[in-house]
């Protein structure tokens, strides 16, 4: 498996500095996808490098069994962070695994099997996350699958409420898509769900691995529309670039998880910089920053290109241009021509997921390149 082939070679990698990525031939890349949303901090991040640094030299490992301060210390920051009244928290190692732990707690809390998921959605490669996932690619090599899942389309009130019923242990959805595409869910259609789910007993699931941490505008992606789910998945920015997601769930769903562990669920070191991550994206309100940036990108945007394309949209600092199926040429052009390293959502949309420290002026730059290489289409 190999990296993204821009040229003959896929480039190679070998530091960073903030917003900054560096080849191994001395080319400076503009990290505009912070690898799908996994350093929100930036790279080299001063904070995190001192606190696992710290922790490192103390403790680098021990298992969940014992009590220590950097794990309890996360706990308290996610429970602080999330929605009220979410406060019970499981950690892991990913966003997959953050959802495997989300569909087997709903399951068990409900009774019942039946999981509603919907189109172009995507929750991850393992084989329960997988079965919730909609495109055939990921899943056909490994099927079967997880039984009983139900696709209804997305951000569509009706079809879903049809599909929820007594005997459905879970609804999970994204605020905003991802690999489909970067489409935002209305807060009508949130809040429908919500409604559905209450109704019918089931619960709730909002996928938030690639919109937590303030990557939309705010802390979850959920607080714009005002609904709280009965279970949020986070990973990807949870540790700044660091392996580690996180299962946040209402008193009703831990009380009734049934039995579930992981050997590596929140070691020290790991803790360190997630806890860190997550106080310095809120001390720093980084979501308001990642708002205001966001908003910015989009209108330069549609102002430069806007009736080029099929479409610009997103949440904050999670923007997708639909560009038709020239998106990975795209991609190259922005990378060996701009130095730009951006990513793809399908086919079709060239997807921005920079570190949330990015400046309007680095935005500036990204625009002037993506107009330059739309304009050659």
């Amino acid at each position: 498996m190999s990296g993204f082939v821009f040229s003959e070679k896929p480039i190679q990698i070998e530091s960073g500095d903030g917003t900054v990525l560096y080849g191994d031939d001395g080319t400076e890349y503009l990290d505009m996808g912070a690898s799908y949303a996994c350093v929100p901090l930036g790279h080299g991040h001063e904070a995190v490098h001192d606190a696992v640094t710290e922790q490192f030299e103390k403790l680098t490992y021990v298992q969940a069994s014992y009590p220590n301060a950097a794990r309890t210390a996360l706990y308290e920051r996610l429970a602080d962070s999330a929605p009220d009244p979410i406060d019970k928290t499981w950690l892991c190692n990913s966003g997959t695994e953050a959802n495997e732990a989300a569909l087997k707690f709903a399951r068990s809390a409900t009774g019942n099997s039946k999981i509603v998921a919907t189109m172009k959605g995507f929750h991850g490669r393992t084989m329960g996350a997988l079965a919730t996932t909609w495109k055939s690619k990921y899943k056909k090599p490994y099927e079967p699958l997880m039984g009983d899942v139900e696709f209804v389309p997305y951000d569509d009130g009706d079809e879903l409420a049809d599909a929820v019923d007594d005997e459905t242990a879970a609804v999970i959805v994204e605020p905003v898509q991802g690999e489909g595409g970067i489409n935002p869910a209305s807060a009508e259609y949130l809040q429908r769900a919500r409604e559905v789910t209450e109704e019918s007993g089931a619960a709730l699931i909002f996928d938030e691995v690639q919109t937590g941490m303030g990557r939309t505008g705010t802390l979850w992606a959920c607080e714009q529309s005002g609904v709280t789910p009965d279970i949020l998945t986070a990973a990807k920015g949870l540790g700044n670039g660091f392996p580690v997601g996180a299962t946040l769930c209402r008193e009703w769903i831990a009380d009734n998880y049934g039995s579930h562990a992981s050997t590596f669920s929140g070691g020290p070191v790991i803790s360190a910089a997630a806890g860190t991550t997550v106080s310095t994206v809120v001390e720093e309100d980084l979501p308001g920053h990642a708002g205001d940036v966001g908003a910015y990108m989009q209108e330069r945007l549609e102002d430069e290109i806007g009736d080029q394309v099929r479409d610009v949209r997103g949440e904050g600092l999670m923007v997708g241009v639909e560009v038709g199926r020239g998106a990975n040429r795209a991609l190259k052009q922005l990378a060996l021509n701009h130095g730009i390293l951006a990513l793809p959502a399908g086919r079709t949309v060239v997807r921005f997921l920079p570190p949330l420290t990015v400046s309007e002026e680095e935005v500036d730059q990204v625009v002037d390149a993506t107009a330059e290489v739309v304009g050659d289409e």
